[in-house]
């Protein structure tokens, strides 16, 4: 069984007193507090600590810029030949010296009380990315331990330290953070037969995966330490709990919400694929007392029907078609075997990330509204790259290029492709329409000229035929305008002719009326 970063064992029991198994605390971000320093001439303060030449200036919980990881080494560490002008490790003939500050002694205990377990790597990594090396935070782990506050639970493989808190740290700790943030379970330090301390029963190379991932993306801007959350429960109602690794809530850097699964390449890809037949078991659940009805009619709406679900009133909306993103950090073994192993989980699983082709002719888009879209990536390319986790160090699964975490869980292919294609198909259709209407349009028996609209409608709004139907506008006008000239004619010679009449009369009974007389 694996141990989790923040779990006491593999069996995941339920959550402590205060705390919720379904619910995902807010983003909650500490205000930026800023470190004083001593100029080089003085000696520090008691609790201060003196920066080198040109200190890290971020809030104390997140890096103010996302940072590289070239050019950051670990205490100890040789510096890189050529490079002038940095500060490493301070030695006896440099009179800056590093003393621990109260904002970082807070800092360390509210990751601890987050994570439970880290090392000074992970620390630095994601609390002050921007320091040259890891000295200041191993020096902070060394106060808080003459405080009390802190221990070293054990040594990894590696080498590095374990800590802990104590059981004064884990109450400290739970002061400093949120109430609305799950605080880890403490690590109660064991005693052999004899009464003497002994170490941890181990912080496995999974847990130390688990906490480095986080790590790393905090470091690369993706939140702050109060952004995680580690071991969440998703119930499910055929009696399994499927437990994420992390959650990560990160709406600045366009991440609103992702599950994370950290995978050594130790366990059978049927495991993974599960975890992901789980997951979207859990996304499909409906919400308590959301009509079955109207989900099912919803299904055929796209985003609607997330409104009946359960998981859109635990999580954040995602800002993106389909359920909340799930991501696999693969460490360990070979590159070649992370590799072969994201193969063989894409080949497996891709009936729960495709998503499903609308069923229109000409339509390329993809409906991803009830897929769970899975990234991939690892531990090893990210720390490579000199972007870290903020580079091109992902893949979402079904594309064959590494990008950015936000490109990776975009959708150009999805609804926005759908829409521009639903706009192509409707202008398609008109133009269609207007050349069958083209087809149709009458043509004149006189002139062969095409009629016009207002002619066409002209003859069609009555339902018997008339004399000159068949002759367009210009046409039949012409014909209109013959006839009433003729009846014109007509009327002025019968007017004219009467006249003519009634004259002789006239002239006629004129002679008459002479020749009486």
């Amino acid at each position: 069984m694996r141990r989790s970063a923040c779990g006491p064992d593999a069996h995941r029991p339920g959550p402590q007193a205060g705390e919720t198994e379904d619910t995902v605390p807010a983003d909650l971000t500490p205000d930026s507090a800023f470190e004083p320093h001593e100029p080089a001439d003085r000696s520090p303060a008691d609790g201060v600590d003196q920066v080198p030449p040109t200190p890290s200036m971020g809030p104390s919980t997140a890096p103010s810029t996302t940072r590289s990881a070239d050019g950051r080494i670990g205490a100890g560490q040789p510096r890189k030949p050529g490079v002038s002008g940095t500060f490493d490790n301070p030695s006896e003939s440099v009179r800056q010296t590093w003393k621990p500050t109260h904002t970082r002694k807070k800092e360390v205990l509210t990751a601890l009380g987050i994570f439970q377990r880290a090392t000074a790597e992970h620390l630095w990594r994601m609390l002050r990315p921007g320091d040259r090396h890891n000295r200041c935070t191993r020096d902070t782990l060394n106060a808080l331990k003459g405080e009390g506050k802190v221990r070293v639970e054990t040594r990894l493989e590696s080498g590095h330290q374990l800590w802990v808190l104590t059981e004064r740290g884990h109450k400290e700790a739970k002061q400093l953070l949120p109430k609305s943030v799950r605080m880890s379970v403490l690590r109660k330090l064991q005693y052999d037969d004899d009464g003497e301390p002994v170490d941890g029963d181990g912080f496995d190379e999974h847990a130390a995966a688990v906490t480095m991932t986080a790590s790393v993306l905090t470091g690369a801007g993706f939140g702050t330490p109060l952004s995680w959350q580690t071991e969440i429960a998703h119930r499910l109602p055929y009696g399994y709990t499927q437990y994420a690794d992390l959650t990560m809530r990160a709406p600045d850097a366009g991440v609103p919400a992702i599950l994370l699964e950290v995978d050594r390449v130790n366990e059978p890809v049927d495991d993974l694929v599960a975890k992901l037949r789980r997951y979207s078991d859990w996304f499909e659940l409906l919400a308590p007392k959301a009509d079955q009805d109207l989900e099912r009619a919803a299904r055929r709406q796209g985003a609607a029907v997330h409104d009946f679900r359960l998981w859109s009133r635990i999580y954040p909306a995602t800002g993106r078609e389909g359920y909340v993103p799930v991501a696999f950090v693969f460490t360990g073994k070979t590159a070649a075997q992370r590799a072969s192993r994201m193969r063989r989980l894409e080949q497996a699983a891709r009936r729960y990330f495709e998503g499903t082709p609308y069923p229109w002719a000409g339509f390329t888009a993809v409906d991803y509204h009830q897929a769970v879209p899975v990234v991939v990536t690892e531990l090893e390319r990210i720390t490579a790259d000199p972007a870290g986790a903020a580079g091109r160090v992902w893949r979402r699964l079904g594309r064959k290029e590494w990008q950015t975490l936000s490109e990776a869980l975009d959708n150009p292919d999805g609804e926005r492709l759908y829409r521009v294609e639903e706009e192509q198909s409707r202008r398609r259709q008109a133009e269609r329409k207007a050349a069958e209407r083209e087809a149709q349009r009458p043509v004149c028996a006189r002139c062969g000229a095409k009629f016009t609209d207002e002619r066409w409608q002209l003859i069609v709004q009555t339902s018997w035929r008339r004399a000159g139907d068949d002759l367009c506008g210009p046409c039949w006008q012409q014909d209109v305008d013959r006839a009433e000239a003729e009846r014109v004619a007509r009327r002025e010679a019968e007017e004219s002719a009467a006249r003519e009449a009634a004259e002789a009369e006239a002239k006629k009974s004129r002679g008459l009326f002479r020749r009486r007389r």
